[in-house]
């Protein structure tokens, strides 16, 4: 598969979402990442459904939407029906419901995603990984952009990419989070990563264009 960059907006400018949008776009970015979190979840509080709803009116490019929030199935249906494309919520949120949400999520022909943070081990993903058509591997603790990548979570790809062999599963996406730039894109990508979410180093970046073609 082709390694997809989704630009995380949470280091974008929140005044010109719209044209931030467009420049990670025109330098070649097909999924936009929207960080969702409920200051309760995570340390942090951030966006909703509006604007998720807002964003896709003003962009075709996949809406990667990734739920940092309790109790995800409450919300699920209002991020499907504003537009999202892909919805990753956390394991860790509601365990004993994951399997329910990842099949309501699909059920809507939206792509179903499950996170895990740094401290939880991937064994708790082998049953899920029939169901599911994205793995989001946090490499840092999910809260804030602009975190050092934790180079200890790297063999968590490698255990991913095995169950995805194991289940004959070669259309998963393998999505990392958390501290991405030029080197650590590469560490992940050598590892089986093929979709890697940046914030800072994109957004922050003097040119946007060469950031994003170094993560590639």
């Amino acid at each position: 598969m082709e390694t997809v960059i989704s630009p995380s907006i949470l280091s974008a400018d929140f005044a010109n979402l719209e044209h931030e949008i467009l420049r990670v776009k025109n330098a070649g970015a097909k999924w936009v990442h929207v960080d969702v979190m409920d200051g309760h979840f995570v340390p942090n509080i951030t966006i909703g459904a509006p604007v998720v709803k807002s964003l896709r009116k003003v962009t075709d490019l996949k809406l990667d939407v990734h739920l940092m929030i309790s109790e995800p199935d409450k919300y699920i249906q209002d991020f499907i029906e504003a537009g999202s494309d892909i919805i990753t919520f956390h394991y860790e949120a509601q365990i004993n419901q994951t399997l329910d949400i990842i099949k309501k999520i699909k059920a809507h022909n939206v792509l179903a995603g499950l996170s895990i943070k740094p401290n939880t081990p991937t064994d708790v993903l082998k049953d899920f990984i029939p169901y599911l058509d994205l793995v989001l591997i946090m490499t840092v603790e999910p809260g804030f952009g602009g975190q050092k990548f934790m180079h200890e979570c790297v063999q968590k790809i490698a255990d991913v990419k095995e169950f995805a062999r194991i289940y004959k599963k070669d259309n998963l996406y393998i999505q990392v989070d958390g501290g991405i730039n030029d080197k650590t894109a590469k560490i992940c990508t050598k590892m089986g990563v093929n979709s890697l979410v940046a914030g800072s180093y994109i957004f922050g970046a003097d040119d946007i264009n060469s950031a994003v073609r170094s993560l590639l």
